[in-house]
């Protein structure tokens, strides 16, 4: 995938996810991205103590995403990148 079309999934992924920081001017749209999707998945958002597992929170986002205005292949591309930051995170 391209920067722009990296561009194009961080802003609806924005829209999906509302008030989230998804801007740094030292990173690129790919990075901001994964980052935040990451981010997610870690529950990093909530307080530790009422963090859920990544799994819950993977099934929980993907439902987001599915629900969500977005076009199907939109959706599509999201759904593989959380599933390849969960194996980024597994290692």
């Amino acid at each position: 995938m391209n920067t722009a079309a990296y561009q194009v999934l961080l802003k609806e992924y924005s829209s999906v996810w509302k008030n989230r920081d998804l801007f740094d001017e030292n990173q690129s749209p790919e990075q901001i991205l994964k980052e935040a999707i990451k981010r997610e998945l870690l529950d990093q958002n909530s307080h530790p103590r009422v963090r859920k597992p990544i799994s819950e929170k993977y099934i929980s986002a993907s439902k987001r995403i599915l629900e969500s205005g977005l076009s199907s292949e939109s959706k599509v591309e999201l759904l593989d990148l959380h599933i390849q930051m969960i194996d980024q995170l597994k290692g």
